[in-house]
């Protein structure tokens, strides 16, 4: 892969997407057996929706990825391993971005990036009765290709969300994080996976609408903006939204950018 700063071109892309196809909207009767009721996988096509996402992400951007920010939960996990896979993979057509040296891309899990913790998002009958979401780190870390997982990336958030975050407070955690990475890594591009308060929330704060979305499974939204040096530092502009895929207006359910494939729900 090409030195982060060599693919800038004097502006900094970030994409910020959800996650794929959840098994306990596919199987509902899967929550009544569950250890980790709140914590669904992924099913199968979920993880092929999301490598898709991952060859598409690589073919047509026209950028590479140098980071990648994920939440902890582990539908975020597997759809963000599945991406990676896609973005090193070898098998794309001639014009993709080059396929990125795997030790060169780094992955790091963000509490910031978390799903939305009320009851709009996960059921009151799902949440821990101890009301701690545990997760075990190096189980999801071995979820990613070696050599990967940056071990030296300090979250933004070093606390677990809060349980009862009200609208303001979740829109705020989901821009304050992607402020926090874009100021921590200007000469690098991000791929943020996250759930899809984080994909709407990024739109409300960009987008210059107030309007609500809806965000299908792997929906994503590309942000870009001009760094104002060569060393990523400095006055940077605030960022533009560029484009969008499986996102659309929730009044009319129109697309903002292109067609949307399926709505699919929280």
């Amino acid at each position: 892969m090409e030195s982060a700063k060599s693919n800038m071109n004097g502006h900094q892309n970030i994409i910020v997407m959800r996650h794929g196809d959840r098994l306990d909207h596919c199987k509902p009767l899967w929550v009544s057996t569950a250890e980790r009721p709140w914590d669904p996988p992924l099913v199968h096509d979920g993880k092929v929706r999301a490598y898709q996402t991952g060859q598409r992400i690589r073919s047509q951007i026209g950028f590479p990825i140098h980071r990648v920010f994920v939440s902890p939960f582990l539908r975020c996990i597997q759809t963000a391993a599945e991406v990676v896979a896609a973005l090193s993979a070898d098998d794309l057509d001639d014009n993709a971005m080059p396929s990125i040296v795997i030790s060169k891309l780094k992955v790091a899990i963000e509490f910031g990036l978390c799903e939305t913790l009320n009851t709009m998002a996960i059921k009151s009958d799902v949440v821990p009765k101890d009301g701690k979401f545990d997760f075990k780190f190096s189980d999801l870390e071995a979820m990613f290709p070696e050599g990967t997982f940056d071990h030296n990336v300090e979250m933004t958030y070093k606390e677990f969300p809060q349980w009862g975050e009200s609208v303001e407070d979740f829109k705020e955690r989901y821009v304050n994080t992607l402020k926090i990475l874009a100021e921590k890594y200007p000469s690098e591009n991000l791929l943020l996976v996250t759930h899809w308060g984080g994909v709407s929330s990024v739109l409300y704060k960009y987008f210059k609408d107030a309007t609500k979305y809806l965000v299908d499974y792997c929906g994503c939204v590309e942000l870009r903006r001009q760094i104002m040096d060569n060393d990523g530092f400095g006055e940077s502009a605030d960022f533009e939204v560029v484009t969008s895929h499986g996102v659309a207006f929730k009044n009319n359910k129109a697309p903002i950018h292109g067609p949307l494939i399926i709505q699919s729900p929280i």
